[in-house]
């Protein structure tokens, strides 16, 4: 491994380690007595319930469907999983599957473990355990899944929005609090970002395997 490429793997790694443990500061900070929920959470929630239903409303009732149940954990994988594979990137297609197992790995056991009460007023169906955030954890191991695979500035971007807006979508229809969905992001892109640690070398001499043949 390159002097560069052993940089970028270094980077990951404290980066994921970065972002991980400030994940868990914000599971941490919630069992502090009084800070559940948070101000933060609070204004947040007031903000929400000031807006008109309309197209935000929309938007984040398409968002639940799409960022869980069936669609986040089989279908969308499974198609970026067959079309990795019909690419012949077989590593990419790993260390995406990984990714996702265990960045929703993680999001259970702190579900369970830390077993935080939800909003009131939920406008969709959810599981156990509000923090953190299983769509804006999965949606953030996505993006920066499918960013490791294609380090493009555009694929960063669209990682980013994906990100944003499934966690306002969460906020909006009261399925979370504000800092659940932070809680998720950090976990689920910290997750993405170790898994391409371990999965670094095989990347990189697939990378540039693709490119000798282009």
């Amino acid at each position: 491994m390159s002097g560069g490429q052993a940089r970028t793997r270094r980077t990951w790694m404290w980066w994921g380690l970065g972002l991980l443990a400030g994940g868990l500061a914000v599971g941490a900070v919630l069992q502090i007595p009084g800070m559940d929920p948070t101000p933060v959470d609070i204004w947040w929630d007031a903000v929400l319930s000031a807006t008109p239903d309309g197209p935000a409303l929309r938007l984040s009732l398409l968002m639940d469907t799409v960022g869980g149940g069936r669609y986040a954990i089989l279908w969308v994988p499974l198609a970026i999983l067959a079309l990795l594979l019909a690419l012949k990137r077989p590593w990419a297609a790993g260390y995406f599957a990984v990714a996702l197992l265990v960045s929703a790995g993680l999001v259970q056991v702190l579900k369970h473990v830390l077993g935080r009460a939800r909003p009131e007023d939920i406008l969709v169906t959810v599981d156990v355990g509000s923090f953190p955030s299983g769509h804006v954890a999965n949606a953030a191991t996505l993006g920066i899944a499918l960013w490791v695979i294609l380090p493009r500035p555009w694929m960063a971007a669209i990682a980013g929005v994906w990100t944003a807006v499934m966690a306002f979508s969460r906020t909006y229809l009261s399925a979370h609090w504000l800092t659940d969905t932070v809680g998720g992001a950090l976990i689920g892109a910290g997750a993405a970002l170790l898994v391409a640690v371990a999965f670094s070398r095989g990347l990189v001499v697939e990378r540039r395997a693709r490119r000798g043949r282009g």
